[in-house]
């Protein structure tokens, strides 16, 4: 199992990026899928994780800006960050695992991509 996570990068606050995550060698469809995020100096915590029912549980730090989406054919799923903020700043990763516990771990990870965003 592979997870590429790509499209961080340098965005002004109120912008907007859109990341993605490619994910290989696993039945995606079925798959609970999340997005994290570490910034330096703190712990890494969760942003979204969505479930293969489509329950969807949103970080309050996000809910109403951050969406996110699933493209089956492609195998890869979104993060559509609107109205960024400073504190959005931190290295984002995308995890994929087959159990359904809506909080629970995440076996697969991918490497991760910045995201800075300027005051």
């Amino acid at each position: 199992v592979q997870l590429q996570a790509y499209g961080g990068g340098l965005v002004q606050a109120g912008g907007s990026l859109r990341l993605s995550c490619a994910a290989s060698g696993l039945t995606f469809s079925t798959y609970r899928m999340g997005w994290f995020r570490q910034a330096p100096g703190k712990e890494r915590e969760l942003v979204v994780v969505f479930r293969s029912d489509g329950t969807t549980y949103y970080s309050n730090s996000v809910k109403g800006r951050f969406t996110i989406s699933r493209g089956n054919a492609r195998n890869t799923v979104y993060l559509q960050m609107n109205s960024l903020k400073p504190e959005d700043t931190a290295v984002y990763y995308c995890a994929a695992d087959a159990s359904d516990i809506l909080f629970g771990p995440f076996k697969y990870w991918g490497q991760g991509t910045q995201v800075t965003v300027s005051s």
